[in-house]
């Protein structure tokens, strides 16, 4: 693959920068009592959606899991409309109604965040069947955590998805926990076989990523989407990264062990590519002017108004 441009490489590092400012603020504004719910953070994540979104063109579609924000802004939402989104006012990208788990744009080919664990996977099945029936050059983008490899939806719509040769690009990102587990001790796989192998059991293609580096991340995926339009079917990536925060806002994370934090910290994807391009005198003054963008966009979505019931009413019901 040929190395993207500086000017690519400098705005997958302003987004990642604005992801990791944007989770710190929600956190932030939930501990004002201004998100209603619980909320299921990022950090540490970044490079994973980054990377693999900017191998997609703008007519592909996406799925994402209730820990989606990161998808979100990595897709192009508007920050206000993302964080009055969270917290429910009408001004949001749902207009209120999705809340936190459930940051979704149409306009984005957002095509939805289920918050059932692994759901998404069957439908992105389904839209990459839609894209190859329609002759289409497009795909489905289907993210999940590792905690959804052990359910059914994941192994039926996998051999669904092989034998149809459906155009949809399948991505493990494996934070290392499903919730509060470590997916080892759910997983009857050797130490050193990664998730990503099980798709051999479908004829899948299948590759292993490191999830911290956003260049490697968008590489892979670009090339399991070329795979994808070309007729030679799904790909099943497992992008290894790691959250920095619990599984939701009540989780400490105390069951990590002692330095395993630290040592992932040592590889954050932001400092990774910051590096990589000879950026890291530049971070400081980035923050600085993205934290801007981030507490304005907060502020103005706090004034937003709230949606009404009758507006509530017509989501659920038909006309």
């Amino acid at each position: 693959m040929t190395a993207p441009p500086d000017a690519v490489l400098r705005t997958w590092l302003e987004q990642m920068i604005l992801i990791r400012l944007a989770e710190d603020k929600v956190m932030e504004i939930y501990m004002q009592g201004l998100v209603p719910g619980t909320v299921h953070l990022c950090q540490g994540q970044e490079a994973a959606s980054v990377g693999a979104i900017g191998a997609l063109t703008g007519d592909d579609w996406l799925l994402c899991t209730y820990r989606g924000h990161h998808h979100a802004l990595a897709r192009g939402m508007d920050l206000e409309a993302f964080f009055a989104e969270i917290m429910g006012r009408d001004s949001g990208a749902c207009r209120g109604m999705g809340g936190s788990s459930y940051v979704v744009d149409a306009s984005l080919g957002m095509i939805g965040s289920p918050a059932i664990i692994g759901a998404g996977i069957p439908v992105a099945t389904g839209a990459g069947m839609t894209a190859r029936l329609r002759g289409e050059d497009r795909i489905a983008m289907c993210f999940f955590g590792d905690g959804a490899c052990n359910i059914g939806a994941f192994h039926e719509a996998l051999n669904m998805a092989q034998l149809w040769r459906s155009q949809v690009v399948f991505c493990i990102e494996n934070n290392q926990y499903g919730e509060y587990t470590p997916f080892r001790d759910s997983t009857a796989l050797p130490p050193e076989a990664p998730i990503a192998h099980r798709a051999a059991a479908y004829g899948m293609a299948h590759a292993v990523v490191d999830g911290q580096d956003v260049i490697a991340v968008h590489d892979m995926v670009a090339q399991a989407r070329a795979r994808a339009v070309a007729g030679d079917g799904p790909t099943l990536i497992e992008a290894q990264t790691y959250r920095y925060r619990g599984h939701s806002r009540t989780d400490p994370g105390a069951y990590r062990p002692p330095g395993e934090l630290d040592a992932w910290k040592e590889r954050d994807p932001i400092g990774i590519l910051a590096s990589g391009i000879g950026a890291d005198g530049d971070l400081e003054a980035l923050r600085e002017r993205l934290q801007q963008e981030v507490d304005e966009a907060a502020d103005r979505a706090a004034e937003g108004p709230w949606p009404t019931l009758d507006q509530a009413r017509d989501y659920v019901f038909a006309d």
